[in-house]
């Protein structure tokens, strides 16, 4: 299996900390938030990773290198000055992910949870995570039924975790999300797609209830630093 680590944003919200750093190689209990996923992505038997960047590109093949110390080959997905959004990104990177199943995962996320529970393909088209809701997404973002399957509305909506496996055919259609000439480079959201699977019932996924932080500001960070730094080795 092959996954997709997204690494591509501006980290705009967590500047000064992102002015020379991008946020996945931003540390938080003594390494950086991309190696967390590294290490467990070559746990289960993962071999190939590609990485799609952006801002400060240089700076992850400076700090990751090739990823031979995880047992890992990464790929560098370059997007431009611009990235193209987690769909676009994803359409970007498909040449280097192949055709089978792939598990992507937000670069910019910390989570406990174990990547050997998620399936090896999904039942359709794509099987995410969801996790309790935060403080700052308080209304969720999909709900998950007791048969395993994830729509759009339900009495409890959970959060999408950032963390899900897919098949390269989720992208199709990609063209009807995008106004006007999508250009070379497609730029586009996935979440569109996902609803658009959702409607036609190829969406399953999973609770995972433990630790999970979208770092998405500098206070985020230093609350998972002081988490992760007095937890039991």
């Amino acid at each position: 299996m092959r996954a997709l680590v997204f690494a591509a944003g501006l980290g705009e919200r967590m500047r000064p900390l992102t002015d020379h750093t991008p946020k996945p190689l931003l540390e938080a209990g003594g390494k950086p938030l991309i190696v967390w996923h590294l290490e467990k992505l070559a746990a289960i038997g993962v071999d190939e990773v590609v990485v799609n960047t952006s801002w400060l590109a240089p700076r992850f093949p400076e700090v990751l290198g090739d990823g031979s110390r995880w047992g890992l080959r990464l790929h560098y997905s370059y997007e431009g000055a611009t990235p193209l959004e987690t769909g676009g990104g994803m359409l970007h990177a498909l040449p280097l992910l192949g055709e089978a199943p792939f598990l992507a995962v937000n670069g910019d996320i910390w989570t406990d949870h174990d990547f050997a529970r998620l399936p090896r393909e999904p039942r359709g088209d794509a099987h995410l995570v969801l996790v309790d809701n935060p403080e700052h997404h308080p209304q969720g973002d999909f709900a998950l039924g007791s048969d395993g399957g994830v729509t759009v509305d339900g009495a409890a909506r959970l959060t999408f975790s950032g963390i899900g496996i897919y098949r390269p055919g989720v992208l199709e259609g990609w063209r009807d999300t995008v106004d006007g000439d999508p250009g070379t480079q497609p730029r586009f959201r996935l979440a569109p797609l996902l609803r658009a699977a959702m409607a036609r019932a190829a969406v399953t996924g999973e609770h995972h209830p433990g630790g999970w932080t979208d770092v998405g500001t500098p206070a985020r960070l230093a609350e998972l630093e002081g988490r992760l730094r007095a937890a039991p080795a």
